[in-house]
């Protein structure tokens, strides 16, 4: 017997019962980033490896224990599975020179890989939604942002179960001068770190804070605030957000312990988070990254953007029973006998023209078999040819979902009367 392969571990099918929810979901973001005035970019999945160590930070978890990472056998050069959508889109834009005398609101979907401990919300091959607002300054567009994303949960019926958590990160002197009060601190509780806090004490201690360990909870709340780190100019942009925000009436939490695990974040920072989904609690996040695109050789230019995973925002939409049910066809169309299936093709591409969606049998079945797979497909209505209907040009209209009893109408009335039974 051949042998029966199995998808990778970590990286899941979506199958057609499921696959309708995918599109629903795709479907309102679109819809949400043209009303915002977003356009579409396409990368690769692939990019060179040093793309990510630049832009995400060579002492991040991502880069130094999560990538897919390969050497091109007709090269040699090192490659690498896009573990997030920010590096390579804005690759994109220093490459293609897009910000040549202009600003940019750009968006992305697809998949994305990191190679961690598969779990419910959490994949190595997952899908992300983008966006990446590139030229713009000011806390404006840190709010728009924001505005657009309770926008998008609004419409997905989510906002009650939605909670969003700010900071400011500042910039690099304020995080350099946070970075050393906060080492010495951890130094001097160097006996209560764990494995992962004395790893990251020296190359990443922001990150220590963002620790899940209940032991370590004290003394992380109890260390130096980056808040209390900021300058002026830090403070009158983070103040601006906030103030922006709440007179549009966008309810949030400032926390100060928020800091995101790419090194390419300053200033604002946010998380919308839920307690729906137990340890996968984070939907959507994101922040500013005003250094990134000039690390990647193009000219210093501000910059804003989040990500979205789509696998955990279907788990709660499915959760709550927010997701509408795949639709049926219009007509499953039944034929049977001479000339049926020709006669039957022609009528489905009339009905389809005229705006119905149109299952046709194809193959050879009795009369019976077919009803019973009409009626398991859910379709509206089964018209039926045969040779009788063929010989006097007609076709029979049998409602599947109400108690209206069948018609035979003219071929060329199958339309209408299709029309008027469904008003």
């Amino acid at each position: 017997m051949s042998q029966k392969y199995q998808a990778v571990k970590g990286m899941n099918d979506v199958l057609p019962a499921e696959s309708y929810q995918w599109e629903f979901f795709e479907a309102t973001l679109r819809a949400l980033l043209a009303d915002y005035g977003y356009q579409n970019i396409r990368t690769p999945i692939v990019e060179t490896t040093p793309l990510f160590v630049r832009a995400i930070g060579e002492v991040t978890d991502v880069v130094e224990k999560e990538m897919y990472t390969f050497v091109d056998s007709l090269n040699g050069d090192s490659l690498t599975l896009r573990p997030e959508g920010t590096a390579g889109t804005l690759r994109a834009v220093v490459e293609h020179n897009l910000l040549y005398n202009s600003t940019q609101k750009l968006w992305y979907m697809g998949p994305m890989f990191r190679h961690e401990r598969p779990q419910k919300g959490r994949y190595r091959q997952f899908h992300q939604i983008g966006v990446e607002a590139l030229g713009f300054a000011g806390p404006d567009i840190d709010t728009e942002i924001i505005v657009m994303t309770a926008d998008l949960w609004r419409r997905l019926g989510l906002t009650q179960y939605l909670q969003l958590e700010i900071n400011s990160l500042g910039n690099s002197a304020e995080r350099l001068a946070h970075r050393e009060a906060l080492i010495a601190y951890l130094e001097c509780h160097h006996e209560l770190l764990d494995e992962d806090g004395k790893r990251r004490l020296y190359t990443n201690p922001l990150r220590v804070l963002d620790t899940k360990n209940p032991a370590l909870q004290q003394m992380a709340d109890n260390a130096p605030r980056l808040l209390d780190y900021l300058g002026p100019e830090s403070l009158a942009h983070y103040q601006g957000w906030k103030e922006m925000l709440t007179a549009l009436g966008v309810a949030y939490k400032e926390n100060p312990r928020l800091v995101r695990g790419l090194d390419y974040y300053n200033q604002s920072v946010f998380e919308w988070v839920t307690t729906e989904l137990g340890a996968q609690g984070t939907l959507c996040a994101g922040g500013r990254y005003d250094g990134l695109i000039e690390q990647l050789g193009g000219k210093a230019t501000a910059g804003i953007g989040f990500g979205m995973g789509m696998e955990r925002v279907l788990l709660l939409l499915q959760g709550k029973g927010l997701l509408p049910a795949s639709p049926a066809a219009d007509v499953y169309l039944l034929n049977q006998g001479t000339g049926a299936p020709l006669y039957a093709m022609r009528l489905a591409q009339s009905l389809r023209t005229a705006g119905f969606s149109v299952i046709q049998h194809l193959g050879e079945a009795s009369f019976k078999s077919q009803m019973k797979k009409a009626d398991a497909s859910g379709a509206l209505f089964a018209v039926i040819v045969g040779e009788d209907e063929i010989c006097a040009g007609q076709a029979v209209i049998k409602p599947l979902r109400t108690d209206i009893v069948q018609q035979t109408v003219a071929l060329e009335s199958v339309p209408a009367a299709l029309a008027a039974l469904m008003n």
